[in-house]
């Protein structure tokens, strides 16, 4: 029972968290006359010094008091007597932890957040060094239209915004105070609830206290927030491996974020890309674990809530590194540019491009167009060359209006430039784009 039962074992992380919350807790005490000033005053030294102790590793914390609310009023009990032993007064463990939690969310998002700028910054810098470097684009994993490296870059800041902004809107909905809920109906004693959401940074008290002790779908919404997050990083770490490979070489990260092999001396594998793309299944796996967890808890508190917290610190750990692991392999990555302009010109990747000259100058609709390239297309494959290594005399053969005017399009630079519409891939777009990211992130970091 006592193994089962205790928590200190990982929820001794959320110390900080309530300490604060202890402080703000004994003041509004004090200023509604419910304790005495020289209480708060006890209170508020003692506090202090066991942060001291915990800070400098000096504390004990007793698997036998159960979790890091009773080992820090054990431990102020101790220290100043009587005082310490009114510090409960007019709330309750359950209140306790779902505001230590949420603090801690709180503090693990506004972390998450800093190190998703200096990774969106790091991304936009090198999409402005590679905005009119040529590479292939992809569908099916197969060379679709030229792009440019930056355009490919700025792709993940995009999805990256996203994330920082599902976690904002995390933040804002878990930025409620549930302290002085007590147990789970309220208190008899004259507290001031909207003082001690004001001293913690929460925008209001919660409104019901039932909900108040037994709500976790702040840790839901921030699992599912950083799972999201971890697909994203996940997606970009597969390109990485991809590009990474000897088939492809299309960059190269240096041993600072590569391993070798323990029998092949010529390896260099890029294990910290598939290392974050492996994070992932943990993320996932602890928002599903948690779900699991509340899916059948009648209100209001259960014993099974206790389970919350692992989850959410070890998913916590696996995003803080994967986002740092990923920002420092893209400030480390070399494009290698002239293979990325060799492949982005392979597999016929500007027949689009045929096409659209056909509807745009010959007029013709862009189903025929789509036919007629699509033969043009057939022919130069038969023939083991490109579009542009074709005569005019043999697209003539298939299309007799078309003009010696179509080879100014089918070359990679040319299909780049023409992608000018808005979110296009156009070099000028990928640089006023990538100054734009890195302007607001400035103002953001």
């Amino acid at each position: 029972m006592a193994e089962i039962n205790a928590s200190i074992g990982f929820d001794r992380a959320l110390w900080r968290q309530d300490i604060r919350g202890s402080l703000a807790h004994a003041r509004m005490l004090s200023a509604q006359g419910i304790i005495t000033p020289d209480d708060e005053a006890a209170i508020r030294a003692g506090l202090a010094d066991i942060a001291g102790e915990i800070e400098a590793g000096r504390f004990d914390f007793d698997p036998g008091l159960e979790d890091i609310h009773m080992n820090i009023e054990a431990r102020l009990s101790e220290r100043i007597g009587e005082p310490g032993k009114r510090l409960h007064t007019a709330r309750s463990r359950n209140d306790q932890v779902a505001t230590d939690f949420r603090l801690w969310v709180r503090d693990a998002i506004d972390a998450i957040d800093a190190r998703l700028v200096s990774l969106m910054r790091a991304l936009s810098t090198r999409a402005m060094e590679f905005h009119a470097t040529p590479m292939p684009g992809f569908t099916h994993l197969q060379v679709a239209q030229p792009v440019t490296f930056g355009h490919h870059l700025l792709a993940y800041v995009e999805m990256l915004a996203r994330d920082r902004g599902r976690l904002s809107d995390a933040r804002a909905r878990l930025n409620e105070c549930p302290l002085g809920s007590a147990a789970l109906a309220g208190t008899s004693f004259p507290i001031d609830r909207h003082a001690t959401a004001q001293a913690l940074g929460f925008d209001r008290p919660t409104a019901n206290s039932l909900d108040s002790v037994s709500d976790r779908d702040f840790a839901l919404e921030y699992l599912s927030a950083l799972s999201i997050l971890g697909i994203h990083l996940s997606r970009f770490a597969e390109e990485i491996v991809i590009w990474c490979s000897g088939p492809y070489g299309f960059v190269t990260l240096s041993d600072a974020f590569t391993t070798g092999s323990s029998i092949m001396p010529q390896k260099r594998n890029p294990d910290a890309a598939e290392l974050v793309r492996a994070k992932i299944g943990r993320i996932a796996g602890h928002l599903i674990g948690l779900m699991t967890v509340m899916k059948g808890l009648p209100l209001a508190y259960a014993k099974d809530m206790q389970e919350d917290k692992e989850p959410v610190f070890a998913a916590t750990d696996a995003a803080m590194l994967s986002i740092a692991a990923t920002d420092g392999m893209v400030r480390d990555l070399a494009p290698n540019v002239e293979r990325l302009r060799l492949f982005a010109g392979s597999g016929f990747a500007t027949a689009t491009d045929l096409a659209d000259w056909l509807v745009r100058v010959l007029k013709m609709p862009f189903r025929n167009a789509h036919h007629v390239t699509g033969k043009l297309v057939a022919m130069a494959e038969a023939r083991g060359c490109d579009l542009s290594g074709l005569s005019l005399a043999d697209m003539q053969s298939v299309e007799p209006a078309i003009t010696d005017d179509v080879f100014s399009v089918l070359t990679v630079e040319a299909s780049l430039a023409s992608r000018t519409s808005h979110g296009g891939t156009a070099p000028s777009n990928v640089a006023r784009a990538a100054q734009l990211w890195i302007d607001r992130l400035g103002e953001d970091a």
